[in-house]
């Protein structure tokens, strides 16, 4: 009998607190560690792994793009870079696009943007509005800008800047911003993802725009978790009709292979000028090939309508099995961005998960997050209810 080989990692700074697991393998919507060991993929990476695992279409086109180039520098033109800047204007509706490596970085730009953009405007020190439980980064700046104290804890002094306000109410940003003529953006998730899968209404977002039009603010969207087809259309708050100033995105935009981008609307698509902002590794022609890709082989494979039908199918699958139950909070998302929210924490689910076949992850203490690869099938979403109910069960009745 084979020993098995142990997760470790000695040598790496203790960031994270592991699973002990230690993957070498994937396939479609499985993974597998160096023991053999094999587990459906309910977390996709966090997000990332639109087309799931060694991609039949995705794998091919990589391997072309190492033989021809992978990095050059933004000193030159970069062919992949228009190819995938236009086919982002053409599904957004907007006009440029910045790239760079993560959404961090993205959503960085976008305050640079925004800074940028009030002190063109004679605002000497630009202010933005930003929201209770969201979660744009671990930078200095983008720390600050979100709404978890575990997060930017103990990394004071934090950026100043930033006037928070509670999601979905329209009277406190009204309320917040009374008189004070330095706020330049407003800056959100359609779907907050770290904060625990918290949709922004659509009327609310229909309300917002209005506002920052009527003030003469951007309306930036941090669709880095929530966009590239997760919800079953492109960007999550396209289900509200509306268009945002600046877009962040990164994740599932390069099925795995580090990409973020900024795409910029008419009125903060000339902000930044050559000297204001840059990036070393952004838009490397293996994260652009990556990109492209992704976008031809999901429009090509139908992943939104996947995205929606099975989304829809595992919604109600949790709702059927674990809605009723009194420890269950509330079942909320979209498309295959789903959060169960429990009454207690239950970060010890995602070991058990680990241990029964099955890849998670818990957000907020207590709402166990699914963003499994949008290839998922119906038989596979019902695998992971199958997988999970007992889970759950079990860990309401400690």
């Amino acid at each position: 009998m084979t020993a098995s080989i142990p997760a470790a990692s000695p040598h790496v700074m203790n960031t994270y607190g592991r699973v002990p697991i230690a993957l070498a393998r994937g396939q479609g919507s499985r993974v597998w560690d160096v023991n053999g060991k094999e587990y459906l993929d309910g977390l996709g990476g966090i997000a990332v792994n639109t087309l799931g695992h060694n991609h039949a279409k995705l794998v091919p086109a990589l391997q072309d793009q190492i033989t021809k180039l992978i990095h050059t520098s933004n000193y030159y033109h970069s062919p992949l870079q228009e190819q995938l800047a236009a086919k982002l204007v053409e599904l957004s509706g907007m006009t440029n696009v910045f790239f760079c490596n993560s959404g961090l970085e993205a959503n960085e730009a976008a305050l640079k943007i925004a800074r940028k953009f009030g002190v063109d405007k004679g605002i000497a020190k630009p202010e933005i509005v930003v929201y209770e439980k969201a979660f744009h980064g671990r930078s200095i700046a983008t720390m600050s800008a979100t709404g978890n104290p575990k997060i930017y804890s103990g990394f004071g002094p934090l950026v100043e800047g930033f006037v928070r306000v509670p999601l979905n109410d329209i009277e406190a940003i009204k309320q917040a911003t009374e008189g004070n003529p330095n706020v330049v953006a407003v800056f959100f998730e359609t779907i907050q993802g770290e904060g625990g899968i918290n949709p922004m209404r659509v009327e609310y977002l229909q309300q917002l725009r209005k506002l920052c039009d009527e003030r003469g603010w951007l309306m930036m969207i941090d669709e880095v978790q929530c966009g590239m087809g997760r919800t079953g259309k492109w960007f999550a708050h396209q289900w509200a009709g509306i268009v945002p100033d600046v877009m962040p995105l990164a994740k599932g935009l390069g099925s795995g292979v580090p990409i973020g981008a900024v795409v910029a609307g008419p009125k903060a698509a000339n902000v930044l000028q050559p000297g204001n902002h840059g990036t070393t590794f952004g838009g490397n022609p293996l994260a652009m090939r990556a990109g492209v890709e992704t976008i031809r082989i999901m429009e090509e494979d139908g992943l939104l309508q996947n995205a929606t039908t099975v989304g829809e199918h595992l919604r109600a699958a949790l709702q059927r099995e674990l809605g009723s139950l009194s420890g269950v909070k509330e079942i909320r998302g979209q498309g295959l961005m789903l959060g169960i929210e429990l009454n207690k924490p239950c970060g010890a689910l995602i070991g058990r998960a680990a241990e029964a076949g099955l890849l998670l992850s818990v957000t907020a203490d207590s709402v166990i997050r699914l963003v499994p690869p949008l290839i998922l099938t119906t038989a596979e979403a019902d695998e992971i209810v199958a997988k999970l109910t007992p889970l759950v069960k079990a860990i309401l009745a400690e």
